[in-house]
């Protein structure tokens, strides 16, 4: 196999995406109007979409010896994600169930009580020497022991941001980039204004980029920062989108593109993915991604006086 660009470390689980008109009441029945199956999970995901954009990714995290950690495994196979480093164990593989709106927005419940957290011991953090590690901040132990690894052998990390909790937190200030939520700068501040949000929690990192969804991004990087607009879309399903994002920035990474550059194809493949349904089933190829690229104009988004 060649070369890994983006080793991808945290969490796995299977995904239920139920697409239902409304949410349900107490104690009402309703029907789901489609139904989607697959793999999911913040590293997962990201692994699988840098396989779909054309680069070579691995993943290390949990799955289960039963057989949703089967399939799980077989899907990484079919994309061709690298599973060497992905940990086996008798608790069972975690489960999501994504309620998804008629909007796009939805709602998911994660089930994973008795999965263990890796504690990194065991796992050879050498086996591999990616360009890129991008953590999703719930295998902390792990991804420390990856840290480690990284700042010795100069590899470029990123931290998926998504909420405020123990393992972002701890990490946040270990990476080269944090890609954050608005979810994560509201939490972290107790603001109820993320654009104030930003500008607090900006000055922590080195480089950092805060995800609005329709309301487009902010970013900070070595210096500088400003503002990206959105695409203007019909959001058929939002679920995965941060996956998508996250995804594509790693692997621009590691292929050396400028910043505005990496933001645009970021932005381009996470849209992509918010136009069909399903967190993995959306995930665009690396030829529907180019062609995009070519419709749009960068320099038409960005605003460096937000």
């Amino acid at each position: 196999m060649n070369p890994i660009e983006v080793l991808t470390v945290g969490h796995s689980c299977y995904d239920l995406s139920f697409y239902v008109e409304k949410d349900p009441k107490s104690d009402e029945k309703i029907f789901a109007l489609d139904l989607i199956i697959c793999g999911g999970g913040p590293g997962a995901n990201a692994a699988v979409v840098v396989r779909r954009l054309g680069g070579t990714s691995a993943f290390c995290g949990y799955v289960g010896r039963d057989d949703f950690g089967e399939k799980i495994l077989e899907e990484f196979k079919r994309e061709g994600v690298d599973t060497r480093l992905v940990q086996r164990g008798n608790a069972p593989t975690p489960v999501a169930c994504c309620l998804v709106k008629p909007d796009g927005q939805r709602a998911v419940i994660n089930y994973k009580k008795s999965t263990p957290q890796l504690s990194g011991e065991g796992i050879n953090t050498t086996l591999l020497k990616p360009k890129v590690i991008l953590f999703d901040g719930h295998e902390l132990a792990a991804s420390q022991e990856f840290l480690k690894l990284a700042k010795k052998e100069k590899i470029l990390t990123v931290l998926d941001a998504g909420s405020f909790h123990e393992g972002t937190r701890v990490l946040a200030p270990e990476v080269d980039y944090v890609v954050a939520s608005e979810k994560f700068v509201l939490q972290k501040t107790s603001s109820n204004n993320s654009y104030t949000a930003f500008e607090q929690v900006s000055k922590e990192y080195k480089n950092f980029v805060l995800t609005l969804g329709p309301k487009g991004l902010l970013w900070k990087c070595q210096g500088q920062e400003g503002k990206m607009k959105s695409l203007p879309i019909k959001a058929v399903d939002t679920n995965g989108a941060g996956d998508a994002f996250h995804g594509a920035f790693s692997l621009g990474l590691a292929r050396g593109f400028d910043w505005k550059e990496l933001l645009f194809f970021s932005t381009i493949t996470a849209t992509l993915s918010c136009t069909r349904k399903g967190a993995r089933t959306s995930f665009p190829t690396k030829e529907e991604v180019e062609s995009e690229l070519k419709k749009i104009e960068a320099s038409t988004l960005f605003d460096e006086n937000h």
